[in-house]
């Protein structure tokens, strides 16, 4: 087994040691066989040398796995593809409402709901059964900021103020349940500890733990058309802007590839990458 241990430069310069079997790992949660995460550490392993970034390692395995297989590449490629909903947040709140969608709830998506005090524009309201859920998003469209507590201090604030009016108005017919804070990077130690505190809903890239938003988009194939690795920029941007977010709603939605002046070929490729994807 491959099991070479190398310095490697942090993004944010900081050196620390790199295992091969931290790649493996992550080759095989985005499916990939054994003979396939083989060769591509056989082949990285062959170009590391000491200092190299853990971005240059990823991309090199990248690059490695859109050779091998695209619908692999679109699926390790998937914290980079969150940040490309950007640069505003709307995408960002359309893609949240499309998992909450497929997880068996009825969503609105910028909807105003009037608080005792004022009104607030709310990113996501979930509906289940008897019950309401308000969700804020916190979006960022590069690495490196983390949400920290003065966000969930505001979405609580806001929270408590629709939840006072919701509660003394019947006419609504549903129970507000607690708030939602989703954020496509992670919460600060404070901003944990205060959330869960108050009683928030925290949901971020790796929190709660087998249940953040990497784990639900995998374990219910609801890949952003950002992860595509045949669609250029320009076509998702396209598409985005038709509030086509999710992979498996472009299945439905074929006639914008025709739209886009996409050749029958190409157009054949990109339905099958994303097929599998959405297995």
């Amino acid at each position: 087994m491959i099991n070479t241990d190398f310095e490697i430069t942090k993004s944010s310069g900081e050196k620390v040691k790199f295992s091969l079997e931290k790649l493996r790992s992550s080759l095989k949660r985005i499916g990939a066989d054994k003979e396939t995460i083989d060769q591509i550490l056989a082949n990285v392993r062959d170009e590391l040398y000491q200092g190299i970034s853990t971005k240059e390692i990823y991309n090199r395995a990248f690059a490695l796995l859109k050779k091998k297989k695209s619908y692999l590449a679109s699926r390790y490629k998937l914290k980079k593809a969150i940040y490309e909903l950007g640069p505003t947040g709307f995408p960002f709140e359309r893609f949240v409402s499309s998992i909450l969608k497929y997880s068996g709830y009825k969503t609105e998506v910028g909807k105003t709901l009037q608080g005792k005090c004022v009104k607030h524009e709310i990113d996501v309201i979930a509906h289940k059964k008897n019950e309401t859920t308000i969700i804020e998003c916190k979006f960022h469209s590069e690495q490196g900021p983390n949400c920290n507590v003065k966000i969930p201090l505001y979405i609580n604030s806001r929270y408590n103020d629709v939840k006072t009016h919701w509660d003394a108005n019947l006419k609504n017919g549903t129970t507000l349940t607690k708030g939602w804070l989703v954020t496509n990077t992670r919460f600060t130690e404070d901003a944990l500890q205060y959330g869960n505190c108050c009683g928030l809903y925290l949901l971020s890239w790796d929190y709660p733990k087998d249940n953040g938003l990497k784990d639900r988009i995998d374990r219910l194939g609801l890949y952003p058309i950002t992860v595509s690795t045949l669609l250029t920029n320009r076509e998702k941007q396209f598409l985005l802007s038709r509030d086509t977010v999710l992979c498996r709603e472009l299945l439905g939605d074929v006639f914008y590839l025709d739209h886009l002046g996409i050749s029958e070929i190409r157009k054949e490729k990109i339905l099958n990458e994303i097929s599998q994807l959405c297995r």
